[in-house]
């Protein structure tokens, strides 16, 4: 997968309020890297989360300060994931006066609830509470771009994965709403049109309770066998190697919870499933 994604600079000034760092961690999971934001145009600036400590992430942004004649007022933590929080430490080893905003603080960090406002000069951010990815999960909105970073609900390149599945899509009904512009993702290249982005990941999800409903409706018939989740998996990946589809097992469980709660699918056992015999899926 790494062969396929964009290349992206270390450091890279997005627009005359945004510089986006790297965290230094690409991999599997994170794409390029974890993106981090400094943003505003003054001497204080407020930052996007913080990478997850790699020692090439402090000294981009030491040099990016340097050069920008700038300090850090405040951190703004999207969640809690490691990749996201792991630079807390170096960052306040640089600039010890920064503030640590995140939703469901930790010890010596101030909490971010939604709808609340962080301002310095060139930026205005609004933050969203977006649970779905994680239930802490913030967006920000950037009224002077009309953009938001979207934090790990949206990325750049991919799609993402969640804890629970219809919040996630609550929370991406929300955000589409709340802006007109550009995403900056958590992870990959920035989305041009972050609205239209996030319909089609909702699209997306929509299509995969779809497949999971059809490749069900064999089980309809209450005399059917159920099937197992890895029976779904097998069907609807079929041209994907098995040993991808434990992987996959878990993002189809989480569609048969939803479909489960609306009344579309039915658990009979353990891990047995069937379509609602009223299901018009």
């Amino acid at each position: 997968m790494a062969s396929q994604l964009v290349a992206l600079p270390a450091v890279e000034r997005l627009s005359p309020r945004c510089i986006r760092i790297l965290g230094g961690n690409p991999g599997k999971f994170t794409l390029q890297g974890t993106n981090t934001y400094l943003v505003g145009t003054g001497k204080q600036r407020i930052l996007i989360d913080t990478g997850e400590g790699r020692p090439a992430w402090a000294t981009s942004l030491k040099a990016t300060l340097e050069q920008e004649n700038a300090t850090i007022v405040s951190a703004l933590i999207s969640h809690w994931h490691p990749d996201h929080v792991g630079g807390i430490k170096d960052l306040l080893s640089l600039t010890p006066e920064a503030s640590i905003f995140k939703n469901n603080p930790g010890a010596g960090q101030s909490t971010i609830s939604d709808g609340q406002v962080f301002s310095t000069e060139g930026a205005t951010l609004t933050a969203a509470h977006t649970p779905g990815h994680t239930i802490d999960h913030m967006a920000f909105v950037l009224a002077e771009e009309d953009a938001m970073f979207t934090g790990d609900n949206v990325l750049g390149q991919g799609t993402a994965v969640y804890e629970d599945l219809a919040t996630y899509l609550s929370s991406l009904d929300k955000m589409r709403h709340l802006f007109k512009g550009w995403a900056y993702p958590g992870h990959g290249p920035v989305v041009e049109d972050g609205p239209a982005k996030i319909v089609e990941y909702i699209e997306h999800r929509k299509q995969r309770e779809e497949q999971v409903a059809s490749t069900l409706r064999p089980t309809q018939d209450p005399k059917a066998v159920p099937w197992t989740a890895l029976q779904v998996v097998k069907v609807m990946y079929s041209d994907v190697p098995e040993e991808l589809h434990a992987a996959a097992r878990g993002g189809v469980l989480q569609i048969l919870a939803k479909l489960e709660a609306e009344g579309k699918v039915v658990q009979v056992g353990p891990d047995s499933w069937r379509l609602a015999p009223s299901s018009s899926l």
